[in-house]
């Protein structure tokens, strides 16, 4: 247990760092516009592109694992819809935030330093794999239900040519795709630009929590609705427990990309839940309480996780 918590608390303790940070300095939100591009464009493309490049093409084409895992996410999604809807009585464009705090975890912050910490570089791929589809998925859902709810007045087919551009163009997947091309072509960077991309790796995962923490510091705290304490179980109980009998149904896996599955569905609410939300202008304060609730409330679940994990105390039966 001691391994695990000194595997967690680096992770989890620049998360705190950031967040006494936040609440001590309270310097303007807008601060952290710099960081925020650095990550989403320069840090974690880096990261993704050196993942797939690196990864022999056929380990790319798996396509069991990827229905699996991404309809452990929708599985999520929806249960957190009827929860919000049922419980919490909300509208649809209400519902379809709520529903992104059940089933859209933090995969792109917290998810890939922490697969690799946990797993190995085995994990690399499973991770990429999961952030794209899931992206997808979710980058697609929810245009698609404010469409369907109405009030922008804008026709369908503007709403779908945003919901694909929004997709093709998000520099994570324009990353990873870019990576699993130059791994088809087996394409050999030179080890300057290699040795740079590895550099701007590195700085991912410190900046991402460190900025995690910063941005839930100054999100507002009201009170707590009686949907979120549903849909944070939903998230980092059912979720992981859905997607671990997905990869028993769909495998057999390797570990460790089972293992992987499991870890990235435990991560709580991304803190994309509250950007969409105050996008859309829709349950924007409740997202901000979710994220900054099912962040500290996963300090215990996701570290859980962790030492079953790599103490293989979660067992796959299907596997060799």
């Amino acid at each position: 247990m001691i391994e695990i918590l000194n595997l967690a608390l680096p992770y989890f303790g620049l998360i705190f760092i950031g967040f006494a940070c936040g609440r001590w300095q309270r310097l303007p939100e807008n601060g952290l516009a710099w960081m925020n591009f650095f990550l989403l464009y320069v840090s974690l493309p880096a990261l993704f592109f050196r993942i797939m490049s690196k990864t022999p093409f056929e380990e790319l084409n798996n396509l069991p694992f990827v229905v699996a895992t991404t309809l452990g996410t929708m599985i999520a999604f929806t249960l957190a819809a009827l929860v919000a809807w049922l419980l919490g009585g909300l509208k649809l464009r209400d519902t379809a935030i709520a529903a992104l705090a059940g089933g859209y975890g933090n995969i792109g912050y917290m998810g890939p330093g922490l697969a690799l910490a946990v797993l190995g570089s085995k994990a690399a791929v499973p991770t990429a794999l999961i952030f794209c589809f899931d992206s997808i998925f979710l980058f697609s859902i929810v245009p698609i239900l404010m469409a369907l709810a109405g009030g922008d007045g804008r026709p369908v087919w503007v709403t779908v040519g945003q919901m694909l551009r929004a997709i093709i163009f998000h520099p994570l997947i324009v990353s990873a795709y870019c990576g699993a091309l130059a791994a088809a072509l087996h394409l050999q960077l030179p080890a300057a630009v290699d040795n740079t991309l590895q550099f701007l790796q590195n700085a991912a995962a410190p900046v991402a929590l460190f900025v995690l923490g910063v941005t839930v510091a100054l999100r507002p705290f009201g009170r707590v609705p009686w949907e979120i304490p549903a849909l944070i179980s939903i998230k980092l109980v059912l979720h992981p427990l859905i997607v671990f009998g997905l990869m028993i149904a769909f495998g057999p896996f390797s570990y460790e990309w089972a293992a992987t599955a499991v870890l990235m569905a435990s991560l709580p609410p991304a803190l994309n839940v509250f950007v969409i939300g105050r996008q859309y202008n829709s349950w924007v304060e409740p997202a901000s309480v979710a994220v900054l609730t099912g962040t500290f409330v996963s300090v215990i679940t996701l570290t859980s996780v962790m030492w079953l994990l790599r103490n293989g105390a979660i067992v796959f039966p299907t596997l060799n």
